[in-house]
């Protein structure tokens, strides 16, 4: 495939709105307090699955990047992690009965930053979790590191503990754009930490990169991706900075003057779509690429890629369960999510109340709205007889709105509708947070379009 087909300009700029990610569905915007333990307990009593994903949360870190939206909570006083898992661990004793019939296939580590632990501190994370909950022998576990509070000697102890996958944060390497961010690192010190990972057993390693951060240019930018290309990592992130600095206030740093005009913005995307797969790397759905061999890959060419709330997996058939301040579950019908603050959560562990404070039950209308819409995000395709037959429907008729809807995608030779698919052309993958637009049920809230950012 041709990289070009991803960049016709007056296609993305029609269709470039903005939506969602359909890390779920229905979005975290649907998310209300009526959720709570009793929820989770009874999904997964009832859940069709026996095999269980693990997400932990780790929210330090040592320093604040200004780009980040994620949920993190900034300190330089290692011993709060020592007291974070004091209550990891009565989190995790509460949760263990309910999933005690669960074999855990997969783990991951997110944050914040997981590397602010320290190797003692893992070890005890790691004993928590093997004591209280059943392992697979071949369990995949994963972790996200900060390269800037780490060295050799940590990721030899993260491989005897048992990590095999591991994630760095790269970003960028130019300087200037470092410092406009607040995340000065040497790119000789992440090549060093990746050759070792591999050294020491990890069998997967990662390298984020964002694009339309302050002052990132073409030139630049081409420079950051060599870099990466020659680390030869296994997979590369490659993020859209989403500069929304009413919501998150560190970006208020970053001046809108130093930004990317959208047009270079989308050179930067497409530069480094070109640049990657010319080095042999695959684009997995819309912001993730992989090496032909990898996993996700060959998930990817047999249609059997799917997306949760940490991106693309090649197990959606596990059920989710997430431990520590502002984890998300989505098990069986229901998503709940932990308190998004320390003392909150802190305050429903001592008191024995519901750690989960919200989130939402899934209707039937909800769960096949997301077949449909997880089918489209992962595999640019939808079986209409299979969801028929799954959900005792008539696709046309139940979908006559969504179908009608795409009529301008369809006009533009962009999707596909026949009695047996829908099938988004490979050139429309960039779109497809948009295509699915037709399928949300909830987007009907103008208020909600208006707090999601552009999905270019």
């Amino acid at each position: 495939m041709q990289t070009i087909d991803f960049f016709d300009p007056a296609l993305l700029n029609k269709y470039n709105l903005n939506g969602p990610r359909y890390t779920s569905y229905p979005t975290a915007l649907e998310f209300n307090e009526s959720i709570n333990d009793t929820n989770l307990i009874n999904a997964a009593q009832t859940s069709p699955n026996g095999e269980l994903s693990l997400y932990v949360h780790i929210p330090f870190c040592h320093s604040l990047c200004y780009y980040c939206g994620c949920n993190k909570i900034i300190t330089r006083h290692t011993e709060k992690a020592d007291r974070y898992l004091d209550y990891l661990a009565k989190e995790i004793v509460r949760r263990a009965p309910t999933f005690n019939h669960y074999r855990v296939q997969q783990l991951h580590l997110g944050g914040g930053s997981p590397s602010f632990l320290s190797t003692k501190q893992h070890t005890r994370l790691m004993a928590i979790l093997r004591a209280a909950f059943q392992f697979t022998d071949n369990v995949q576990c994963s972790i996200e590191i900060d390269p800037r509070r780490v060295d050799p000697d940590y990721l030899s102890s993260l491989a005897s503990i048992g990590y095999r996958r591991l994630s760095i944060g790269v970003q960028d390497i130019d300087y200037n754009v470092q410092q406009a961010i607040n995340r000065i690192q040497s790119t000789q010190h992440i090549a060093d930490l990746v050759e070792h990972a591999r050294q020491v057993g990890f069998e997967s390693v990662n390298l984020d990169l964002i694009y339309g951060l302050p002052h990132q240019t073409e030139d630049t930018f081409k420079t950051t991706l060599a870099a990466v290309k020659a680390m030869d990592p296994e997979r590369v992130s490659l993020f859209s900075y989403a500069h929304l600095p009413d919501r998150f206030a560190a970006q208020r740093k970053i001046k809108d003057a130093w930004l990317p005009s959208p047009q270079t913005k989308l050179a930067l995307m497409k530069q480094a779509t070109q640049s990657l797969q010319e080095a042999g790397y695959q684009l997995i759905g819309i912001d993730h690429f992989a090496k032909a061999n990898d996993e996700l890959a060959i998930a990817q060419r047999h249609g059997a890629l799917h997306r949760n709330f940490q991106g693309y997996t090649t197990r959606g058939d596990l059920d989710l369960l997430g431990l520590g301040v502002s984890s998300i579950s989505a098990v069986h019908n229901i998503y709940g999510q932990n308190p998004k603050t320390l003392n909150e959560y802190y305050a429903a562990i001592d008191a024995q109340s519901s750690v989960i404070c919200k989130g939402v039950l899934l209707s039937q209308d909800d769960m096949l709205r997301r077949d449909v819409i997880m089918q489209l995000m992962c595999n640019l395709n939808v079986a209409i007889c299979d969801i028929e037959s799954l959900w005792q429907i008539n696709f046309n008729e139940y979908f006559a709105a969504a179908i009608d809807s795409l009529g301008p995608f369809i006009d533009d030779a962009l999707v596909s509708v026949t009695t047996q698919h829908i099938k988004v052309v490979p050139r429309a993958r960039l779109l497809l947070r948009t295509i699915c637009m037709a399928f949300d049920a909830y987007l009907g809230k103008q208020l909600h379009r208006q707090r999601y950012s552009r999905v270019i």
